[in-house]
């Protein structure tokens, strides 16, 4: 009743999992990640423990086709199931059981596994692979647009219903407490992977970290602005100095927060210029307001 993407960049040391269905809240039951570990996607007939028990197999040191292996074993209803499986390193994995609903198939690369079932065809499955292959940038983009390309190549022959997206790495989480980095779902809409994009895009501005190359030093003049701009948003109630000083730096953090860009936030005198274009904005549309 789906089709997904797992993958890896083990350049920055991701593993994701990207799927749609026509099927309520998919993200609730098909992806599953770990960091260093692996990702495996359980569709069809969805066996979950496939999630959780593979994802001990991969930790133990065993290959995708090794957790594969395991898992078909123990499982008398494996004809029924589907499943992709990519570790760490190694050749990733895709099971299709002969009982899956046509059309219903996988193809795998390097660094990705792509699967599905009920599927108008198996170009589903292909674009998904030639776009992956062909995409560069973050591991997030690549796979969403392997998912839209699965899309535009027929998809679920059912139509549409929710989507998500998992991308894990160590220490990527808020607050840099977990190793979810990006997990994000559409349990229900009818165009459910444009409305994933969307979303991805507002994670991006609020939860992930600041880019080196977008850091600003808080000199005078960037001070002035600051201390102008959060007298309009109410949050700087003192004279305007060109001082980042502790009233400035208070005010400031105040607005961070209460606008969740608190990953975007350094305690010294830096700024992050995509929060200086958002306070700019801000700004901007209460005046025009």
């Amino acid at each position: 009743m789906t089709y997904s993407i797992v993958a890896r960049d083990p350049e920055r040391g991701e593993l994701g999992i990207a799927v749609q269905s026509k099927f309520l809240s998919v993200g609730a039951v098909v992806p599953w990640a770990k960091a260093s570990v692996g990702a495996i996607a359980t569709q069809a007939l969805a066996n979950t423990s496939y999630g959780i028990q593979g994802l001990k197999h991969l930790a133990a040191g065993r290959s995708a086709q090794e957790t594969l292996e395991q898992l078909l074993a123990g499982d008398e209803g494996r004809a029924d199931r589907q499943v992709g499986i990519i570790g760490m390193t190694g050749q990733p994995v895709s099971f299709t059981g002969e009982r899956c609903f046509h059309w219903a198939g996988g193809l795998t690369g390097k660094h990705y596994a792509c699967q599905g079932n009920i599927l108008v065809s198996g170009d589903t499955v292909e674009a998904m692979a030639r776009t992956f292959e062909e995409t560069g940038g973050l591991l997030c983009d690549r796979l969403l647009a392997a998912l839209a390309a699965g899309q535009a190549a027929g998809g679920d022959g059912r139509g549409q219903q929710s989507a998500a997206l998992l991308v894990v790495k160590e220490g990527a989480g808020y607050g840099g407490y977990t190793d979810r980095f990006i997990d994000l779902r559409v349990d229900d809409h009818p165009t459910p992977i444009d409305e994933l994009k969307r979303i991805l895009e507002l994670h991006k501005l609020y939860l992930f970290r600041p880019d080196p190359a977008d850091i600003l030093t808080i000199d005078a003049s960037l001070a002035q602005e600051l201390q102008k701009l959060l007298t309009i948003t109410g949050d700087y109630q003192s004279p305007i100095t060109s001082r980042y000083d502790e009233p400035t730096c208070e005010a400031f953090r105040a607005f961070s927060g209460r606008e969740n860009l608190e990953e975007r936030w350094f305690e010294d005198a830096r700024i992050d210029r995509v929060v200086l274009e958002f306070l700019r904005q801000k700004v901007a549309d209460h005046k025009a307001h």
